[in-house]
């Protein structure tokens, strides 16, 4: 071969390798920049928001579901009128003209005008033919009863980086369950910069829809709940109220209402103090409804029986350097643990409280879970400790006695109480019945017992002694008749500046009926009632008028 040739063949294979290199510099060590500047020529990679699940009530009612809406948007350089344009969309979508016009004059080919437009507003424009405008579907968290639950249900808003997230009660609780997975896709352009098609690697890349949730609440009974509410603080010109109903036996909350609420939808027009649950975050000492229960502590602990006499019920008692009353300033000498309860004797609750002592107080309090969360599946819930022994003062063990100098929240004590129905077994309170994938498949919430914080027979002889404090107690004049019903009432007067106000009131009552095979177990609580201050005057006649119509509703006929 002649030195030419092989000059030849030796410059023909050099090209070939540096072609080589060249193509291996390409298609690999540049594969990725490459890629991504192709996309950004003809599509960006967009962010696939799921479908968030359902919320339904026992009943089969949506009280939080979605609905389909619309994001508007244009290409201002297919816009020949931008003028004209910015006036029309500006005044059929009720928003300022000058930042459509902003919107308009931006050098791209697609800008975002508006969202969240219903199809009848979508119609509108559709009719209008404007050239360089589309439309995008979306969609929008939606609550079909409006304000109705909305403290128990929370709402959706967005967070940092602009995705859904729910806030708040079972939106804020459940929000990993219901908002689903985010998924990823390329928005692919047409020639003109409109968006044409979305694409994904595979079909997990579009994202997972979230689940969805069954409440054990009754729609009917929180309707219910809602407008015995309204009514009564309309009639005791009370600042705010609760009503609170559970299933005794599991737990299950039936209806949870509260006053004043919010629009869930209109979320931004409220204050923020008002999306907080009250039922599970306001802290309040409960007066007499919480004596059940420090008599129940006593019986269990056989220290006193229902028939044993009270010593000290002569009149007023000092403790401590505290010279303390009853509520009335009445007296009842002798009167034995079933009369205490009946007139509501705060001196006899003192006696009871020192029967039983500190430690077995704090010992009962932690059994009742006071000062402890419920667990109930809201966001937000509160509690406060009980205070270690050593902080204890003498007045404290009297007080506490009746439910003064402790607190606790509405479910707390709801929680407690119904260990009395449900012969002595605590049960967690629970919103959500059952958990429904995207398959159909349902995921029931079993019943969770927390504790027996007394024997079956100490809440049968407590029922009795709240069933004739409902006969013959100071809510007789509104209890139903035919109905066993075992109650209490409850009037704490407020702490102000380190001292007690006795014109400014939490007024309650508390109970559960049927008292020997309940239903339900309910409290009501009025905060600062003007027209009456006394739990027998406000909140006893809304628990009895609630109380009618649920056993109607169960279809219990009262007894001859």
């Amino acid at each position: 071969m002649t030195i030419r040739l092989r000059l030849v063949f030796g410059l023909i294979f050099l090209a070939f390798l540096i072609i080589t290199i060249r193509l291996f510099y390409w298609q690999v060590i540049k594969a990725e920049e490459l890629t991504l500047l192709g996309l950004n020529q003809y599509g960006k990679s967009i962010k696939i928001e799921p479908i968030r699940g359902e919320i339904k009530t026992s009943d089969g009612f949506e009280i939080a579901s979605n609905k389909i809406t619309y994001l508007l948007y244009a290409n201002p350089k297919e816009i020949s009128d931008s003028k004209s344009t910015a006036r029309i969309l500006s005044q059929l979508l009720d928003i300022d003209e000058a930042s459509v016009s902003a919107q308009l004059s931006l050098d791209l080919f697609w800008v975002p005008i508006d969202r969240g437009i219903d199809i009848e507003v979508k119609t509108l424009i559709e009719s209008e033919k404007i050239k360089g405008v589309g439309f995008e579907q979306e969609f929008e968290r939606y609550y079909p009863e409006a304000s109705m639950a909305a403290s128990l249900l929370g709402f959706v808003g967005k967070d940092e980086f602009g995705s859904s997230k729910g806030y708040f009660g079972l939106e804020g609780y459940y929000d990993r369950l219901l908002r689903g997975k985010e998924g990823n896709a390329l928005q692919i352009k047409d020639a003109l910069g409109r968006p044409i098609l979305a694409r994904a690697e595979n079909e997990k890349s579009f994202g997972t829809d979230g689940n969805s949730l069954i409440l054990n609440i009754d729609r009917s009974i929180q309707y219910l709940a809602e407008e015995r509410l309204k009514e009564g603080i309309e009639r005791f010109g009370a600042q705010a109220g609760m009503v609170g109903i559970m299933d005794p036996k599991t737990g299950g909350i039936l209806a949870l209402a509260t006053f004043p609420s919010f629009d869930p939808k209109n979320y931004q027009d409220f204050s923020e103090d008002q999306y907080k649950n009250p039922f599970i975050s306001n802290l309040y000492e409960p007066g007499s409804t919480f004596k059940p229960l420090i008599m129940s502590a006593a019986f269990n602990e056989k220290l006193l029986k229902p028939d044993s006499k009270c010593p000290a019920c002569s009149g007023p008692v000092k403790v401590g350097g505290y010279e303390l009353h009853t509520w009335n300033d009445k007296y009842y000498p002798g009167s034995s643990m079933t009369e205490i309860i009946q007139h509501s004797d705060n001196i006899g609750m003192i006696y009871v409280a020192q029967k039983l002592g500190l430690d077995r107080m704090i010992k009962y309090l932690d059994r009742f879970g006071i000062g402890k969360v419920t667990g109930i599946d809201l966001e937000g819930e509160t509690a406060r400790e009980i205070k270690s022994e050593n902080e204890w003062y003498e007045v404290d063990l009297a007080t506490t006695g009746f439910g003064q100098g402790v607190s606790a929240t509405p479910i707390e004590l709801l929680t407690a109480f119904s260990s009395i129905a449900n012969n002595g077994i605590m049960m967690e309170p629970h919103i959500v019945k059952t958990v429904v994938d995207l398959e159909g498949k349902m995921t029931e919430i079993k019943p969770k017992e927390t504790g027996r914080p007394i024997t079956s027979a100490t809440a049968k002889v407590m029922t009795e002694i709240l069933v004739n404090a409902v006969e013959k107690g100071e809510a007789k004049w509104t209890k139903l008749d035919g109905y066993k019903i075992a109650g209490k009432t409850g009037t704490a007067s407020i702490p102000i500046e380190g001292k007690y106000d006795p014109e400014k009131t939490i007024a309650s009552f508390i109970g559960f009926a049927p008292s020997d095979n309940p239903k339900f177990a309910m409290i009501v609580v009025f905060d600062r009632p003007t027209n009456a201050i006394f739990g027998s005057e406000t909140a006893a006649p809304v628990f009895f008028s609630i109380a009618k119509d649920l056993l109607k509703y169960y279809g219990i006929s009262p007894e001859e």
